[in-house]
């Protein structure tokens, strides 16, 4: 069935054809696959994004709908994402998908900010997120610089993000089946804390004063930027990043099993348990912590939003086991960011390679090992994240693409329409159909929270365009051969 599904679909040009079947060895199952789709989304989002989001909405109702409406677009977009893969179930996967919708220069465009900013700046942000609560556990990590000139300095806690970055770039360069082992491993270990989380937030540390205190006024009219629309875009942009990089399976597809069984129900199954968890974790938050401070709320100590250093995790479990919660917190966002470092560095190589194979990017990039890795892709993925994690810009430029990113995603659904017209499509995906209404929501919410951006966030939102359109010449660079590394 997945060679029906294949072929039903318009022929890939030669270069891609290389890439997605030439070295590559279906190694991933339902259950890799899965681990891969869930262990990537959760990072530390979900233990300091909350703190963000209540200073933004300010009371519990409207926390609980963004997260919720975050996690219905992201729903939504996996099956989508599902109808398309089910089509071309190769390596690259949204940057085949834009390809074949668009055209190449559409797909390297996407390909281009991926490699550039997206894929390694979050590489980099979660690495010195581990290294951050690394520190909590081993203080000499927290303040040394070790290297200071001209304005320019590194830290222990950066050096320690760079050797993490090379510690998981080498392992997946033995093999996928390493790669996947870090993977399985570490993502049900999370899986299992999340829940732990929500048991003990929801049992006892129960805490019926700031339950009232959050029921009292669910949702108020008093936002920090004024009103309602433009308070609750920009509170939409952590949630949808927090539960983002689930597509990163559908980079793999060259090394799933029946990609046409397998990828669709890992791309729901996946998206659908983290975001019922992550539901369920900031309802445990607000059983525990008033979303915010307030006279009422006196006594409770602290709420979401004013939680030290956005830790909301670390208040929320400190007030409700006390002792050594920050320590055992720590431990788990390591857990966490370490499991999803390990999901990027394994599923961005395959998007890389195959634009290289695709004649779009470095050629040298396109050559696989003998072990069906693109190490090339890897190590290059390797040295440039770990160069933004040595910068400190990494979260700026994250800031910046954040707006492009979810135009991309807009853009990729919209695709779909436009490869519904095309009878090879139709053919590969009978009887899968996402339908039409959701994803033409999904299109009009991510382009009204990009607006929003525009308005609320301005400085950071135009830069991510500009790397965008920095890709023009890049691309016409490539297409003319003119790099041939």
């Amino acid at each position: 069935m997945a060679g029906a599904a294949a072929g039903a679909a318009a022929p890939a040009p030669p270069a891609q054809r290389r890439a997605s079947g030439g070295g590559y060895r279906r190694l991933l199952g339902p259950f890799d696959a899965t681990m891969i789709v869930a262990g990537s989304m959760i990072g530390s989002g979900i233990f300091i994004v909350p703190a963000e989001i209540a200073h933004e909405v300010g009371t519990a109702g409207w926390l609980v709908a963004v997260w919720a409406l975050a996690g219905a677009m992201t729903v939504v977009a996996a099956r989508a994402f599902a109808e398309l893969s089910i089509a071309y179930p190769r390596a690259g996967g949204q940057y085949v998908f834009l390809r074949e919708a668009f055209g190449p220069l559409a797909g390297f465009l996407y390909g281009w900010t991926l490699a550039l900013v997206i894929q390694t700046g979050t590489i980099a942000a979660v690495a010195v997120a581990f290294a951050t609560y690394l520190a909590e556990i081993v203080p000499a990590l927290g303040d040394p610089v070790w290297v200071r000139m001209a304005g320019f300095s590194i830290s222990a806690r950066q050096l320690v993000a760079v050797a993490m970055i090379a510690l998981l770039t080498a392992a997946n360069a033995r093999g996928l089946h390493v790669g996947k082992r870090i993977q399985n491993s570490f993502t049900v270990v999370k899986l299992a804390a999340l829940v732990a989380i929500v048991l003990i937030g929801l049992g006892p540390g129960w805490n019926s004063q700031a339950v009232a205190a959050n029921l009292a006024a669910p949702f108020s009219t008093e936002f920090a930027n004024g009103w309602i629309v433009t308070a609750f875009g920009a509170a939409m942009v952590g949630a949808l990043f927090s539960a983002d990089a689930w597509s990163n399976v559908t980079f793999t597809a060259a090394e799933v099993r029946e990609p046409h069984r397998t990828l669709p129900r890992a791309l729901l199954v996946g998206t659908m348990i983290v975001v019922g968890l992550y539901l369920l974790v900031n309802l445990a938050y607000l059983s525990i912590l008033p979303a915010r401070d307030g006279a009422s709320m006196d006594g409770l100590g602290g709420s979401v939003a004013a939680a030290p250093g956005g830790r909301v995790a670390t208040a929320a479990m400190g007030a409700a086991i006390g002792g050594d919660a920050a320590v055992v917190m720590a431990i788990l966002v390591m857990v966490s960011t370490f499991g999803c470092a390990n999901g990027l560095v394994l599923a961005g190589p395959r998007l890389i390679q195959a634009m290289a194979a695709d004649g779009l990017f470095f050629r040298g990039l396109a050559r696989l090992a003998n072990n069906g890795v693109p190490q090339r892709a890897l190590v290059a993925q390797g040295l440039w994240a770990s160069v933004l994690a040595l910068s400190g810009r990494y979260g700026q430029l994250l800031d910046y693409v954040i707006a492009t990113a979810l135009v991309f995603y807009a853009l990729t659904m919209f695709g779909l329409f436009r490869l519904r017209r095309r009878p090879e499509f139709v053919a590969a995906t009978r009887g899968v159909r996402t339908g039409t209404l959701l994803p033409a929501v999904y299109v009009a919410l991510a382009l009204a929270i990009t607006v929003d951006l525009l308005i609320v966030k301005p400085s950071a939102t135009w830069p991510g365009f500009a790397i965008v359109a920095c890709g023009l010449p890049a691309a016409f660079l490539w297409r003319r051969g003119a790099t041939q590394v």
